[in-house]
């Protein structure tokens, strides 16, 4: 199903958070992290950011601003250590890496569902332009884990093969004026065969930067979320 979504200067975005930091093994290495789970929490957004980025990126933390405010945990991490990141700064190989990038998700998804303080929550991924591949490859793969995912921009075509195998309700959310990237995600969207749904944000370029487009993205992410994660604890219940 695909739809389109006007920008709204309303629902203004928090300022970003500043969660509990944490270590999160991954491998032979270890990945920083930022986790804030709010009072009440009915589920936890994972966040995989795009290319060239880190948990630090303003409009990732923005939105996850916002989804604490709605009552979602969530958790920013590294997805490649300071040394990868370097030599990617350099040569811009590692974030199209989505076998490495899906695996380090996949580790945080584990690491999440064995703390004490975020055991207990549903998952869903948050994924950015090439982050929102390594997600659903990782959703692919934790089938039993993952609930939702949510795509910003994203690179879905870059999952390939594991698109068919994603089981998790998915959104796929593009700016109407990232032309080419709203073609990937229509050809993606094709391939999906869970619940699924291409929102539209008309006017928005590629980073949401338009008046109101980040609004208008976290409060889809924010329902996306709320919906199929709070389902699960009924159907748990």
């Amino acid at each position: 199903m695909e739809q389109s979504q006007s920008k709204s200067s309303a629902g203004r975005i928090a300022e970003p958070i500043a969660g509990k930091q944490v270590r999160i093994p991954a491998g032979p290495v270890l990945l920083f992290g930022d986790l804030d789970r709010p009072e009440g929490a009915v589920g936890i957004a994972l966040f995989a950011h795009g290319s060239g980025s880190s948990r630090k990126s303003p409009r990732n933390r923005a939105v996850a601003s916002a989804l604490v405010e709605g009552g979602l945990a969530t958790l920013l991490f590294d997805l490649l250590t300071p040394e990868e990141e370097e030599i990617d700064s350099r040569t811009g190989a590692l974030r199209f890496d989505i076998g490495l990038l899906a695996q380090r998700l996949i580790e945080a998804t584990d690491w999440v569902a064995d703390q004490k303080l975020t055991s207990d929550l549903p998952v869903g991924y948050f994924g950015a332009s090439t982050g929102a591949a390594a997600a659903l490859v990782a959703a692919a793969e934790r089938p039993a884990a993952v609930r939702a995912v949510v795509s910003r921009g994203g690179r879905p075509d870059l999952a390939g093969p594991a698109l068919p195998h994603v089981r998790a309700a998915t959104l796929l959310i593009v700016g109407g004026a990232d032309y080419r990237v709203l073609a990937l995600n229509r050809e993606a969207l094709a391939k999906l065969q869970t619940e699924k749904e291409l929102v539209v944000v008309r006017g928005a370029t590629h980073l949401f930067e338009e008046p109101g487009a980040l609004s208008e993205v976290a409060r889809l992410a924010g329902a996306w979320f709320l919906r199929y994660l709070r389902a699960h604890i009924a159907r748990a219940g």
